[in-house]
C-alpha cells in the first residue's frame, strides 16, 4: 500500500505525487512515436508507478541505488521514473539511441554514465535492448540488470512496503549534456527540486493557474524537459502534452499544431527551435494555427538571439501570437533547472552594446548599426542570488562582463561521487557556472562560456556571435556552425567549422572568410566545410567546441575535400 497523502505543501516528488487528484479530468497526454495519443490521469500514472516500484525492488534494488533509464517512448519513460521514485531508487535519465549509427562511441557514453552512476538495473525497450545489452559482461558490469518496459512489469505486482522519502533524499541524478567535458552527474535532491519547482511556477516565474496547460516536444534526459514539463507540473498540478523530440525534428510545426489542438499555455524551447518553425512553417501551414492561448513562450537551454525570437512574433502574429508571451531564460542542471526570468507578461528586453568595447568585457550601450544585441534574461528568484564576478572571485560592477554565480535552495550538492569537480564548480555555497555575463539594471546578460571564450590580439572573441554569423550565410547549414581557437607557434589563430554541401564547400570557405573578416576584423587561419552531421553535438544538440577543436587537431574532423586538391 502507498502512504496517506499529507495535507501540507508537497516537500518531495513523491508526496506531491500521492497528493494529485484523482478522477479523469487531470492528467498527462502523451502522442507517440506512433503519433498517437495516450492520456493517462495522474491517478492511474500513480498506480503505474507503485506497481513498477515494486518489480524494481524485487530484483534486488534497496533505497537509495540508482536506476538507468534509457527509455525512447516518453510515456514508459516517466512511468519508470515514478516508478523508481516511489521505490526511493535514484533514476538515472540517458538519452535512448534507437538506431546502430555510432553505436559504439554511443555505447561508451552509455558505459561512462551507468558507472559513473553505480547503477544496478537499466531499464530499456526493446527496441533498444540490444543496444543496452552491450554493456552486460563489461568490467564492472557483470552483475548489471536489463529489464525492458515490456515484459518486465507484467503481471501481479510483488509484495512492496514504499520506504519514506525525505526531502533531502537524492531525487535523480541529472548527468550534463558533456559539451566542454565528460557527462558529469548533478546530485537533484527532493528539496532543490522543491525549491526551484515553487520559484519557477511560482508568483515570481510563471505565476501557474488551475487552468494552464504545458506543451513540450523537449528531451527528458534533459532538465528543462524533463524538471520543466514533467517532475515540476505534478508538483503543481500542471497537466501537460508531451510530443517525441524526434518527432519534433521531423516535423516541427507539430509543435504549433498541439498547442492550438489542445490550447497550451505554456511552452518552452531553445533558441533553435524557434528559429526553425519559423523557417519551416509555410502561410498554408499558418491559416491552421491559432497559437492565441499561449501566455508562455520560453526560451532557454543555449544562447538567445533576439532576431530569432522577433522573427517568430512576426511570423505567428497572425495566428494570434502575442510577443509578450517571449520569455527569455537562463538555467543550469546543478541548479536544478532555472536561475533567472524574464517579467512575465513584458516585451522582452534587448541591449544593443558597442562590440569594441565588449572585447574589453564592457557592455557600453550603442546605437551604432554594428551593435551587437544581447538579450536580458531577467532576475534571480526570491530566496536566491546572483553574482558576477572577475578571474579572481571579486565581484565586478555592473555592465562589466565576469562570470556568473548563483546560490539558493535550488542549487545542488555537486556531482555524484566526483569530488574534484564539484570542487571545482561548488564553493562556499556558490554555483560556478562556468558562463560569462553581465547585469545591468538588475537583470542578468549572458554572453557565453569562459572555457569558450576565444582571445585574440588581446581581445575576447564569442564565439556564438561568430557562428550566429556564419550560419546566416547562404548554404550554410544554421546551427551547425563552431568556432574555436587553436594555439599555432605560440600564437592563438581562429578556426570556423560549418556544415554545407561539397558543391558549395570552395564558395563557402572563402565566403566565411569573408564575413569573419568584415563582421569582426579576424581572419580565420582555418575554414573547415563539412558534410551534414559531422559537427559533433551534446545529446541535447549543444556544438561539443572543444571535441569539434580536438578533432580538428587530430585530423579526425572530416572536411569536404577541396576542388584543386588530388584524389590521392
Amino acid at each position: 500500500m502507498r502512504p496517506a497523502p499529507s495535507s501540507s505543501f508537497p516537500s518531495t516528488l513523491v508526496e506531491a505525487l500521492d497528493r494529485l487528484p484523482t478522477g479523469e479530468a487531470r492528467g498527462f497526454r502523451f502522442v507517440g512515436t506512433d503519433r498517437q495519443e495516450r492520456y493517462f490521469p495522474y491517478e492511474a500514472m500513480r498506480t503505474e508507478a507503485y506497481h513498477r516500484a515494486a518489480f524494481l525492488s524485487s530484483v534486488g534494488l534497496s533505497k537509495g541505488d540508482c536506476v538507468a533509464l534509457v527509455i525512447p517512448e516518453n510515456h514508459e519513460f516517466v512511468l519508470s521514473f515514478l516508478g523508481a521514485s516511489v521505490g526511493g531508487f535514484v533514476p538515472v535519465p540517458i538519452f535512448p539511441r534507437a538506431s546502430f549509427k555510432g553505436v559504439d562511441t554511443y555505447v561508451d557514453t552509455l558505459e561512462h554514465i551507468v558507472k559513473a552512476a553505480r547503477a544496478k538495473v537499466v531499464v530499456c525497450m526493446q527496441q533498444n535492448r540490444d543496444i543496452v545489452a552491450q554493456l552486460q559482461g563489461r568490467p564492472g558490469l557483470e552483475a548489471l540488470v536489463v529489464l525492458d518496459v515490456e515484459t518486465g512489469f507484467l503481471g501481479q505486482a510483488p509484495p512492496f512496503s514504499p520506504p519514506r522519502i525525505t526531502p533531502r533524499d537524492l531525487c535523480f541524478l541529472q548527468f550534463t549534456s558533456g559539451s566542454t567535458s565528460r557527462p558529469k552527474g548533478v546530485m537533484v535532491r527532493h528539496d532543490n527540486l522543491v525549491a526551484n519547482t515553487t520559484a519557477f511556477l511560482g508568483p515570481s516565474g510563471l505565476a501557474r493557474t488551475p487552468d494552464d496547460i504545458g506543451v513540450s516536444w523537449l528531451p527528458l534526459f534533459h532538465d528543462m524537459g524533463l524538471i520543466g514539463f514533467v517532475l515540476g507540473t505534478l508538483i503543481v498540478d500542471l497537466p501537460v502534452v508531451l510530443m517525441p523530440t524526434p518527432t519534433f525534428a521531423r516535423t516541427p510545426r507539430m509543435w504549433l499544431e498541439l498547442i492550438t489542438k489542445h490550447r497550451g499555455t505554456i511552452t518552452y524551447a531553445p533558441n533553435f527551435a524557434y528559429q526553425l518553425v519559423t523557417k519551416r512553417v509555410t502561410e498554408k501551414d499558418l491559416g491552421t494555427l491559432d497559437l492565441s492561448s499561449l501566455r508562455v513562450a520560453g526560451c532557454g537551454a543555449e544562447p538567445i538571439r533576439a532576431r530569432t525570437l522577433l522573427d517568430f512574433a512576426d511570423k505567428f502574429r497572425p495566428a494570434g501570437f502575442r510577443s509578450t508571451a517571449l520569455l527569455p531564460s537562463y538555467g543550469m542542471a546543478e541548479s536544478c533547472l532555472a536561475i533567472t526570468f524574464h517579467s512575465l507578461g513584458q516585451d522582452m528586453v534587448v541591449e544593443r552594446v558597442d562590440p569594441a568595447a565588449m572585447r574589453t568585457g564592457h557592455a557600453v550601450p550603442s546605437t551604432a548599426s554594428d551593435a551587437l544585441e544581447i538579450v536580458s534574461c531577467g532576475v534571480p528568484f526570491p530566496g536566491h542570488e546572483l553574482a558576477v564576478v572577475d578571474e579572481h572571485g571579486t565581484n565586478v560592477p555592473e555592465r562589466v562582463v565576469g562570470q556568473v554565480l548563483s546560490r539558493g535552495p535550488s542549487v545542488t550538492d555537486g556531482y555524484y561521487e566526483n569530488d574534484e569537480a564539484s570542487a571545482e564548480s561548488f564553493k562556499d555555497g556558490w554555483l560556478h557556472s562556468g558562463d560569462l555575463g553581465y547585469v545591468a539594471d538588475g537583470a542578468l546578460f549572458v554572453c557565453g562560456r569562459v572555457k569558450d571564450l576565444i582571445i585574440l590580439n588581446g581581445a575576447n572573441h564569442y564565439p556564438q556571435d561568430i557562428e550566429w554569423a556564419v550560419g546566416e550565410l547562404d548554404g550554410v547549414r544554421r546551427g551547425n556552425v563552431v568556432a574555436f581557437s587553436v594555439m599555432k607557434d605560440g600564437v592563438e589563430q581562429l578556426v570556423v567549422a560549418a556544415e554545407g554541401h561539397s558543391a558549395d564547400a570552395s564558395r563557402l570557405r572563402t565566403a566565411i572568410a569573408e564575413a569573419v573578416q568584415s563582421a569582426f576584423g579576424l581572419t580565420p587561419s582555418h575554414v573547415a566545410v563539412c558534410g551534414v552531421g559531422a559537427l559533433p553535438k551534446t545529446s541535447s544538440g549543444k556544438a561539443q567546441r572543444r571535441k569539434t577543436r580536438l578533432m580538428w587537431e587530430s585530423g579526425e574532423l572530416e572536411e569536404h575535400r577541396m576542388s584543386d586538391e588530388p584524389l590521392a
